[in-house]
């Protein structure tokens, strides 16, 4: 009995500080995804339109980019744990300053705060994770955390638009800071010790780049979030115009794409370890796959979310895959800034796609923006299914 007792709490110990994680996740990307529901009352509220509003939205992400690997420098100093709970709080700080914000200037400087909390977290969130469980579990525990991710898309937006529609957009930021002290409290308290590894330095930048496997996913990231923004930033008037779907139905299509993301991230959990390549090609093919098929499937709203649930369920499980073959291949002390590249290119992958569906629907119309990112995104999987090799140990290039 002694001995189940044991295992039980050291269950607890390993699984708890996990859930966290995925909890700190999900508000990391509710955050990231509330301004796009609330964009029309926030412009409303400084006397902007939406375009001069939405340009927050690209300084978010423009932000991200260039701040993962410069804060990732710095943070490498740090001890695992004390830089996380750092995190949340400057998080948190950026959720209030959002909230009490008196100008669009001000709202556009704590978004930057929290978009630099949100550069550090995906570059430390996924190696700590893998840190915290035992080896055996490692990928499971990843997959929670991209859980929690995944479950943001699905109620994280949705459920701060209702807030802020009710209460005011002001308030969905207070929402969000106020669960952002809960988990900041939660992981104060269940967080372990982890020791920090050596600091990493911009003079080892070079010998990192220089190792082949992780160039590889870097160029592939950027081809893949490239294509898949080019369509999903265009999704919705897609479904509109394209597919004639009535509002609610497309909410409910957005909502599909959502949970089978979480549908990706249990794949990944159960498929990875033992059939990596194979997983990881497939996944990219995937999400190439559902792009080119988006206009096809216009005809049937049943096709339409069958379409999307592959590109919600591909594109989630590519993540997490892209996420695991970079602690794969790096030594542990550089894995957090190798994984901030990743983080600030996914992020120039979500600008460049934008860019590119904007332009093909402004020159060509908006029903070809699925079939551009498609071409794009099956460059992508083309690479990676070339040069896709190794075994399933890990390695450290």
């Amino acid at each position: 009995m002694d001995r189940k007792r044991d295992i039980v709490a050291g269950d607890a110990r390993m699984w708890l500080p996990v859930v966290c994680l995925a909890f700190a996740a999900f508000i990391m990307n509710t955050s990231e995804f509330m301004p796009t529901g609330l964009l029309t009352d926030i412009a409303a509220s400084f006397s902007l339109t939406e375009a001069e509003a939405g340009m927050m939205i690209s300084v978010y992400a423009w932000a991200v980019m260039a701040l993962s690997l410069p804060l990732m420098v710095l943070g490498s100093r740090l001890n695992p744990r004390r830089l996380l709970l750092a995190v949340i709080a400057v998080f948190l700080a950026g959720q209030i300053g959002s909230a009490l914000a008196p100008t669009f200037v001000l709202l556009v400087a704590a978004r930057l705060l929290v978009a630099a909390a949100h550069a550090v977290f995906w570059s430390i969130a996924t190696p700590l994770a893998t840190r915290i469980a035992d080896e055996r579990h490692a990928s499971a525990a990843m997959g929670m955390v991209v859980t929690g991710s995944s479950v943001a898309m699905i109620l994280g937006m949705p459920l701060g638009r209702v807030i802020g529609l009710a209460l005011g957009w002001r308030m969905t930021f207070v929402c969000v800071a106020a669960a952002a002290l809960v988990v900041l409290v939660l992981l104060a308290a269940v967080l372990p010790h982890l020791e920090r590894d050596r600091p990493f330095t911009l003079d080892q930048l070079p010998v990192l780049l220089r190792n082949r496997a992780l160039v590889v996913v870097y160029v592939v990231t950027v081809l893949m979030a490239t294509g898949y923004y080019a369509g999903y930033s265009y999704i919705e008037p897609f479904m509109q115009q394209v597919a004639a779907m009535p509002a609610e139905t497309i909410t409910l299509a957005l909502t599909a794409f959502g949970a089978a993301g979480i549908v990706g991230s249990m794949l990944f959990s159960r498929c990875y370890d033992g059939h990596r390549a194979g997983f990881v090609r497939l996944m990219t093919l995937g999400v190439a796959a559902a792009l080119l098929l988006v206009l096809p499937a216009a005809g049937a709203t049943p096709l339409v979310f069958c379409v999307c649930a592959l590109w919600g369920l591909c594109a989630t499980a590519f993540n997490v895959s892209f996420q695991a073959e970079i602690i794969r291949v790096t030594p542990p002390a550089a894995s957090a800034v190798a994984m901030s590249i990743f983080s600030g290119l996914f992020n120039l992958g979500i600008g460049c796609g934008t860019w590119i569906g904007g332009s093909v629907s402004t020159c060509m119309g908006i029903a070809y923006v699925g079939a551009a990112g498609g071409a794009v995104a099956l460059a992508g999987a083309m690479m990676c299914w070339v040069a896709m090799t190794g075994p399933t140990a890990r390695q450290h290039g």
